[in-house]
């Protein structure tokens, strides 16, 4: 029987390609667009609940993204009993290149892509959590 685990070995193959394309594991995949009057704020988290997501703004600038899921599974094949977990985090800060209206943020999640609108302020506030629809 080998030692080698195949599932390691595929999570070390992905590391090595993020790498080369510029993506880290564990990190959200963004684009920040500046739409004139706000940013809008893209973010690839596929295989996630809306529940699953944390969006918070720090001071005007600094939007957080984060996300958080547990998986369970078990097989049972006669005697033989099989049970695995996996629990997953990934998460992103942007900084944004100007302050925005923290009480006119909007965000929405659909099909796998998390979409954050942030409109741009004259005046800094004061920190808010985002609630994600």
């Amino acid at each position: 029987m080998s030692d080698r685990d195949p599932l390691s070995e595929i999570e070390r193959a992905f590391d090595v390609l993020g790498d080369q394309f510029g993506v880290a594991a564990g990190t959200v995949p963004t684009d920040v667009i500046d739409d004139g009057d706000s940013f809008v704020v893209r973010a690839d988290l596929p295989g996630y609940d809306s529940d699953d997501i944390d969006v918070q703004l720090a001071e005007g600038r600094t939007l957080t993204i984060s996300a958080d899921r547990t998986e369970e599974g078990e097989v049972s094949d006669g005697s033989f009993v099989q049970r695995e977990r996996r629990r997953q985090s990934v998460s992103r800060a942007v900084s944004l290149p100007e302050p925005v209206t923290e009480s006119e943020t909007a965000a929405s999640y659909e099909d796998g892509v998390l979409t954050v609108t942030l409109p741009k302020a004259t005046d800094d506030e004061s920190g808010t959590d985002i609630p994600v629809n």
